[in-house]
């Protein structure tokens, strides 16, 4: 059965017709046969079976017509409008034809006979109205003829009752065709917001696939991203197929550094970019390749050792072909690390930690060359155990340092806020990354440890830097899941004597994926004291729009991958689509990741009027800070590099 709402008013007008012109035929052919009956012994043969029967082959021809099946192609509105148009003609002229046959059969026979036609006229015509209600015009044209004829006939006749009774239906019909009317224009609306609904539903469907799309494919070189890595990689592990053997490998690009260094984060982009785009066309049908972040890339391949390697070893030899960016021709090399379900690790994680420690091992013995993870490596990461031994008996509050870097106004490069940033020099290991750190201290259960010794320094900075600039503290899922890590932070922050406005918390969405109801009402209950709220890395996490309705925001911080494409128009489209939703959502925004002054100026026109990055500053210590804010206007960051 067709669903009207799906096409144009006019079709779905038509499709309504069909319902209900067969029944109006149907009620027309019982109730003229019926009159002809009780007229069989009074009229002569001619208006009993002759005229009767040319109505009735007419009636049926025409329901045949309107009961036949309809070929999609015959829906088209403008074809419809032309059956509408041909019905409108053919209901006037079978008004009149039922209506001038009936008055004729008036002439013969009593009282009851020409109560009988008036009856016959005065129902039929209701009823044929009623079926055509979904036709207005043509209700129309049928009430008009058949009732005006028979009013005026009754006139003519000059019969006081017949007169009445025509009069009574005319004023009856009039009042159903306003009905009708207003039924009618119920019908239109109704369509029309179906088809507005629908067309919404669309546009809404083609923007999550869009979305879909957009959030598992890497921004800067059209790849599969992290999120598709993983994902591709959990639902493998979900099969509940036994003996399959599949390969999960990483792929380090080797002296990409001097590439950047040497010719702009523009031309290493676009090395990127080139190189990306021959891996995908390197990577056969059964595996996969994505880009992971920066020049790192990882790799699935369905199938084991040998073959990983094999397809390993054709993506590298492809990498470091030379490539032209512009006027120059540069080459660099790659490394890759591999792992082997279910040899090697049986979960994603393991997987991915081992290729991982495969790549390392390759970069730092066997730099250009593809390393399977083996139990050897495995007595290797045993070093790990090192730095946690190293945080173990650490002296956190005097090896934890922080260092900071400024937040400021596209327009004028005003700051108006510093955000600090953890660093650890273990006396044993050297410099730690902070990475390092958060995942040593959750494996030791040291976390919230660290986070309250970096808090501490962090009021100790906030009491320093100048009113009102607020100061942006990093907390981890680890933090934000554990309420007794929150109740310290709001115990530290009231003994502080600092003001709660002034703080910034920032979170990154992919921490708190696990527990988003939890995470919003630790969020909460910080954001209660007056400190604010924002999602850091905003478009790398697994679900960020979901994450703007679901936890307690002041602010999104764009996550810097996305500050590269401020020099390419669909670049610049998208992330002025991304300042418009969270401006929309009364969110202040802030792009990070600024390193050359093009994009700099590209995200101030873009609509941006907050900014952080290296172009602006590199963190650094407290002292340095309170020196550079002390100098007047932009010139506190022309040393910046």
């Amino acid at each position: 059965m067709h669903r009207a709402g799906h096409y144009p008013l006019s079709v779905a007008q038509y499709l309504r017709l069909r319902e209900h012109i067969p029944p109006m035929y149907g009620l027309l052919l019982i109730n003229a046969a019926v009159l002809a009956f009780t007229h069989r012994a009074l009229a002569p043969a001619l208006l009993v079976y002759s005229v009767p029967a040319i109505l009735f082959a007419a009636c049926v021809v025409r329901t045949a017509i309107w009961i036949r099946p309809v070929k999609p192609e015959e829906l088209e509105p403008a074809l419809v409008e032309r059956r509408m148009r041909k019905t409108l003609a053919v209901a006037g002229v079978m008004a009149m034809a039922f209506v001038g046959w009936a008055l004729w059969l008036d002439q013969y026979g009593g009282p009851y006979e020409h109560g009988h036609v008036a009856v016959f006229i005065s129902v039929t015509v209701l009823g044929c109205v009623f079926c055509l209600g979904f036709l207005p015009n043509a209700a129309v044209v049928v009430c008009v003829s058949v009732l005006g004829t028979f009013l005026a006939y009754s006139l003519w006749n000059g019969t006081e009752v017949l007169i009445a009774i025509a009069g009574n239906i005319a004023l009856v019909a009039v009042v159903i065709l306003k009905i009708l009317r207003a039924s009618y224009g119920s019908f239109v609306e109704l369509e029309t917001s179906q088809r507005d609904l629908n067309c919404e539903r669309k546009q809404a469907q083609a923007l999550g696939e869009e979305n879909a799309r957009l959030a598992q494919t890497d921004a800067l070189t059209g790849m599969p991203n992290r999120r598709y890595f993983f994902t591709t990689l959990e639902s493998l592990l979900a099969r509940p197929g036994q003996g399959d053997v599949f390969s999960v490998g990483l792929i380090d690009l080797d002296r990409f550094k001097p590439v950047n260094d040497t010719h702009g984060h523009a031309n290493g982009d676009r090395l990127l970019q080139v190189i990306g785009g021959r891996m995908m066309s390197h990577c056969p049908a059964d595996a996969i390749v994505a880009r992971l972040g920066g020049d790192e890339f990882g790799l699935i391949v369905m199938g084991g050792p040998q073959q990983a390697e094999r397809i390993a070893n054709e993506l590298c030899k492809a990498i470091r072909e030379p490539a032209r960016i512009g006027d120059v021709l540069v080459s660099v090399g790659c490394s890759a690390g591999l792992s082997v379900y279910p040899d090697t690790a049986v979960t994603a994680d393991l997987l991915y930690d081992r290729a991982d420690f495969a790549l390392y091992h390759a970069k730092n013995h066997k730099r250009g060359q593809c390393v399977l993870f083996s139990d050897k490596l495995e007595r290797m990461i045993r070093t790990e155990q090192a730095i946690d031994a190293a945080l173990q008996g650490a002296d956190l509050a005097r090896e934890l340092t922080l260092v900071f870097q400024p937040i400021v106004a596209t327009e004028d490069l005003d700051p108006i806020g510093i955000e600090c940033l953890a660093r650890w020099h273990s006396p044993r290991l050297g410099e730690i990354s902070p990475e390092m750190l958060i995942a040593a201290g959750e494996r030791l259960g040291r976390a919230r440890e660290v986070t309250l010794a970096l808090f501490d320094k962090a009021m100790e900075a906030l009491v320093r830097l100048p009113a009102p600039l607020r100061l942006s503290f990093n907390l981890s899922g680890n933090d934000i899941g554990n309420t007794g890590t929150i109740d310290a932070l709001l115990a530290r922050l009231d003994a502080s004597g600092c003001d709660p406005r002034r703080m910034l918390i920032e979170i990154t969405e992919s921490s708190l994926i696990e527990e988003m109801d939890k995470a919003g009402a630790a969020l909460e209950r910080l954001r209660e004291t007056g400190m604010r709220i924002a999602l850091d890395d905003f478009g790398t996490g697994y679900s960020s729009l979901s994450s703007l309705h679901q936890l307690p925001l002041d602010m999104v911080k764009i996550d810097r991958s996305f500050a590269v494409r401020l020099d390419e128009a669909a670049g610049r489209r998208l992330i002025t689509a991304i300042r418009h939703l969270a401006r929309s959502l009364s969110l202040e925004c802030v792009i990070e990741g600024i390193e050359t002054e093009n994009q700099l100026v590209s995200a101030r026109l873009a609509g941006f009027s907050l900014a952080q990055g290296y172009f602006i500053a590199r963190p650094m210590p407290l002292e340095d800070m309170l020196e550079r804010l002390a100098q007047p206007g932009a010139s506190m960051w022309a040393a910046a590099g």
